[in-house]
């Protein structure tokens, strides 16, 4: 810890000693998770998330603290059927760009850097990346290639679909698509199509698009270089000091901002980073709940204390076919006591057992302190109201014996079985949650034995898509206010974790499917609360809660807004 602290204090000298900063215009932001990519087609994650929407603008963007409303940004309005920019049947958008905007190297955005910027986020299609978001609604696929990894879309179809029109970026979808808009507002980043080419990028032809699909991320230059049009600007990324820094684009369209420079840092011990913020050496900390009683008595530190989240964290996930080759998660490998076997979560029984051994009360209680709703089902209730009444699990151990005796045609409570769960280091809540789960399912049996494991945020990604965790503890946060989002993510056999998890279910696409396109919101409601009702039925994930949010800042930072649908902070409004 002490470490962390010098590493930090060292840092913010270096970096004002070089730059003369003024102690009134830097934010230093400690935050957990690492950042993965710089590049808008590969990063997924909430910390990079969280940073790019103040490097890069998109065509529109949120009114305040809105989820639902939006105001111009590259484009000059906000379509809609009644201004004449949204089609009758609900499948043209159309996006007039603003002349007059800069990129950060002083080249001025067109629409045809928009149009590629599009193409080049779907076309990409890197695994486990954010390609999907554009790709569902634009192309009616939620991936360039097939099960075998042949790519299986024609690039006419993309270059019909997203269209230039002298100044207008047209956009036509393959079928209506309800949270059109709000991905746009939070997805479409833009970047110079010249800029990315000549640094080895693809062209924007048909030629070549084949080639860039599905890279690595660090064959990209965009890796570790950014060159968007917002009101920040990358200066460097120390990778290996899991540091970055951001200085003030002085010609932003919208003027310059008022912090001149942003140090983000990352801090996986939630307790330095508490005694960052008290001493002085942080501005903003991502402080989790557990120390929020702490911090509100804290002099010069102003705590903003349940924020509205679109979040479902923690989440328990059970994988359905696990590579054991070489894992130590899994033991011996087999049904024998000592391991388990790469199919032991396709018995739904299995599943039911650990879904009944949760104590979603205690830990709403007790991990979360009340500040979070208990969860029914993927996605938070203001998205598919009368959650609560859709039918869930509650704490009741007589049940999970139940099923766990009932398992493997009775083998598994007289055989035993030896596991790990798995979560990311830094995260409280799902170590609390995976040490709960621990504890109530070993006091059924003792020949059940499950070890608890943090590992570091890459390693656990890498895990994750390997399938090496059998069972993990991971989250969501909305990437638009939608319940589509949360859904297709949990549910969808071409969903990020029903992928990872090995879950393959027709009815749940069929489902999904038919709720998103439905434009009537009751109709709408009906259909997701189907998919709740499947979903206690599969219990291929147990739903912990809906956590709120919180940030805690010196009491000399102002001008903070908060928006759920973004994953990090707007820094553009802020001062000190």
């Amino acid at each position: 810890m002490k470490k962390t602290i010098l590493a930090l204090m060292s840092f913010i000298l270096l970096t004002t000693a070089c730059q003369k900063e003024q102690t009134g215009e830097t934010l230093v932001v400690a935050h957990m998770g690492e950042m993965q990519s710089l590049d808008p087609v590969f990063s997924y994650d909430g910390v990079t998330q969280g940073m790019m929407i103040n490097v890069y603008d998109t065509l529109l963007k949120f009114k305040g603290s809105s989820m639902t409303e939006f105001l111009p940004s590259v484009s000059e309005q906000v379509p809609s059927v009644e201004n004449g920019l949204i089609s009758q049947d609900g499948l043209t958008y159309t996006f007039p760009i603003r002349k007059g905007i800069q990129f950060h190297d002083g080249t001025e955005l067109t629409p045809e850097d928009v149009r590629y910027s599009l193409l080049r986020f779907m076309l990409s299609d890197v695994a486990g990346g954010p390609s999907s978001l554009l790709l569902e609604p634009i192309l009616g696929v939620t991936s360039t290639r097939d099960e075998k990894g042949h790519i299986n879309i024609d690039f006419k179809e993309a270059e019909k679909a997203v269209r230039v029109d002298g100044q207008n970026v047209i956009i036509t979808l393959k079928k209506p698509f309800a949270p059109f808009l709000g991905i746009v507002a939070r997805w479409g980043y833009i970047t110079p199509k010249e800029w990315v080419a000549s640094h080895g990028g693809w062209d924007g032809t048909e030629k070549l698009w084949k080639d860039f699909n599905n890279f690595e991320k660090q064959d990209s230059y965009l890796f570790d270089h950014m060159n968007g049009s917002g009101p920040f600007k990358l200066v460097r990324w120390d990778i290996s000091g899991r540091k970055l820094l951001l200085e003030a684009n002085e010609n932003y369209f919208e003027g310059a901002p008022k912090i001149k420079n942003i140090h983000m840092m990352t801090i996986s011990e939630p307790s330095t980073m508490r005694l960052l913020l008290e001493g002085g050496e942080a501005d903003i900390a991502e402080v989790p709940v557990q120390f929020a009683a702490q911090m509100k008595d804290k002099s010069g530190v102003v705590v903003y204390d349940n924020l509205p989240r679109l979040r479902t964290d923690p989440v328990v996930f059970f994988t359905r076919n696990i590579n054991t080759a070489g894992n130590p998660d899994v033991g011996s490998g087999q049904l024998d006591g000592k391991g388990i076997p790469s199919d032991f979560f396709a018995d739904a029984d299995v599943r039911k057992g650990f879904a009944y051994a949760f104590n979603y009360d205690s830990f709403l209680r007790q991990a979360m302190e009340g500040r979070a709703e208990r969860a029914y089902g993927p996605a938070p209730a203001q998205l598919v109201p009368q959650a609560a009444g859709a039918a869930h699990y509650e704490f009741d151990l007589k049940k999970a014996k139940e099923h766990f005796q009932k398992a493997y045609g009775g083998k598994l409570w007289d055989t035993g079985f030896a596991l790990t769960i798995t979560y990311n280091t830094g995260s409280v809540a799902r170590q609390m949650a995976a040490e709960m789960l621990k504890r109530n399912i070993e006091s059924l049996n003792p020949k059940f034995k499950i070890d608890v494991r943090g590992v570091m945020w890459a390693s656990f990604l890498e895990k994750t898509a390997a399938r090496q965790m059998p069972v993990w503890v991971r989250g969501w946060v909305a990437d638009y206010a939608d319940a589509h989002n949360f859904f297709f993510a949990f549910m969808h056999p071409d969903g990020r974790y029903a992928q990872a998890q090995g879950y393959n279910s027709p009815r749940a696409a069929q489902l999904i499917s038919a709720a998103v396109s439905e434009t009537n919101p009751a109709k709408r409601i009906k259909l997701y609360q189907q998919l709740q009702n499947l979903a206690y039925e599969d219990a291929m994930q147990i739903y912990t809660v809906h956590p709120t949010g919180m940030w805690a800042m010196n009491e000399r930072v102002k001008g903070f807004e908060d928006n759920p649908v973004y994953m990090g902070l707007n820094f553009y409004p802020m001062y000190k």
